[in-house]
């Protein structure tokens, strides 16, 4: 389990990376909840969320301090990486949106996002925090995400670009062999 407590929040992360798609997720935000709890469904990965922000001033704090809890929690699930795939990639379309995702937990957090939302706000959450969540998601878990999305509709849009999201995790951690898959022999 990971904490992160700061004077604008108050979150706990509980990770299993070999789950089943169970979840429990709590963040005052229930388009937010809505995404981790596609997270884990797709991801097969059980997860629990409890999160409390200052959401009297806005969302940002508690959807960037979740992003950052997760990553944590995911970077040691994952230990030394030992046996698993390492890079994987994922496409889902839902309705008009189309979301591709590319990542490579590699221990060096980069991001490149091609993301445009029509809306301000989608659901409780700022359109501009979807991509603020996956930038904070890369950096502390040391992953390298490559993201786009292409649509009519805001909220198939994200919805789309989580699901891609689980699905190249679920792939990325999974284990196929007993070696450090690096040619450094490190991640």
């Amino acid at each position: 389990m990971k904490t992160r407590e700061t004077l604008e929040t108050h979150v706990k992360v509980d990770l299993e990376i070999d789950g089943s798609g169970k979840s429990s997720v709590n963040t005052g935000l229930g388009f937010l909840d809505h995404m981790l709890e596609s997270v884990a469904r797709h991801g097969l990965l059980d997860l629990e969320v409890e999160a409390r922000g200052d959401l009297e001033v806005d969302d940002h704090h508690t959807v960037e301090d979740v992003a950052l809890t997760l990553g944590e929690a995911l970077r040691e699930a994952l230990g030394d990486k030992s046996g698993i795939r390492r890079m994987a990639h994922a496409m889902v379309p839902m309705d008009d949106a189309l979301a591709t995702v590319a990542l490579d937990l590699s221990g060096r957090p980069y991001t490149v996002l091609e993301l445009e939302f029509d809306d301000a706000v989608i659901g409780d959450v700022k359109s501009q925090n979807i991509g603020h969540f996956i930038e904070s998601l890369a950096v502390s878990a040391g992953m390298n995400i490559h993201a786009s999305v292409r649509g009519r509709n805001d909220h198939h849009k994200a919805e789309a670009l989580f699901k891609a999201l689980a699905l190249a995790i679920r792939d990325a951690v999974r284990v196929e062999h007993g070696e450090i898959p690096s040619t450094k022999g490190k991640l």
